[in-house]
């Protein structure tokens, strides 16, 4: 879960890749590695966490504050982020000091990685490996997120999150086994690599259509 043992050149195009293949609207390279504060926000994430890793901590919290005030994003230099980490959009992004984000992670923006206490320790999430978090979405306290697990947009969750499981609402309900056309909605989708396809309800059949209309959609609105 963590973005060792590879260059930092090498982190970056990793970076940049990653945008390319999960954000629809990329248009080239070029225009992430310029334009994309998600990216940046995570690059200067790394410096940040390094400084604060080698005893330099107040220099690790100036450089943290530079980069929320250049991307928007506030990551905490003692957070730990994972490879391929993106964050679209961004805005409003903060990730609190003990929180810990796997690999291959999704967050939206307006999302919050929290604490629930003032007291030492750990006290912010754990995201496991390929997690989508909808927009303004707040995962608050030392709860675990599970691999391959969806929070839907605006979600408040305050409980652990099974892997793969959805998780809805304020606060927020677990949907183990999603229907199946929360599981085609925006954020499966993109994990697919086709985030620029979505289901056309529509197509839908009559017969289904009643059980379709009790069904909270998981993570279309993100």
């Amino acid at each position: 879960m963590t973005a060792d043992r590879i260059g930092p050149l090498r982190l970056a195009i990793e970076d940049v890749k990653t945008a390319l293949i999960r954000d629809p609207a990329a248009r080239s390279a070029l225009v992430i590695a310029l334009s994309y504060q998600g990216v940046h926000a995570v690059w200067h994430h790394r410096i940040a966490h390094w400084l604060w890793n080698h005893g330099l901590k107040t220099y690790g919290r100036l450089w943290s504050q530079y980069a929320r005030r250049r991307t928007g994003i506030e990551i905490h230099p003692g957070a730990t982020l994972g490879r391929r980490v993106f964050i679209d959009h961004g805005m409003g992004v903060v990730i609190g000091e003990t929180a810990v984000v796997g690999n291959d992670v999704l967050l939206f923006h307006g999302v919050t990685l929290g604490g629930t206490t003032m007291s030492p320790g750990k006290r912010h999430p754990t995201v496991g490996d390929r997690v989508v978090v909808g927009a303004g979405a707040k995962v608050l306290g030392p709860v675990h997120i599970g691999c391959d697990a969806r929070i839907g947009a605006n979600a408040v969750v305050v409980k652990d999150v099974p892997d793969g499981a959805t998780a809805v609402g304020i606060p927020a309900k677990i949907r183990e086994h999603p229907s199946a056309r929360e599981a085609g909605t925006a954020a499966s989708s993109i994990d697919a690599g086709d985030s620029h396809i979505h289901p056309d309800p529509d197509a839908i059949p009559a017969a289904a259509a009643a059980d379709h209309e009790q069904r909270e959609p998981a993570m279309y609105y993100i």
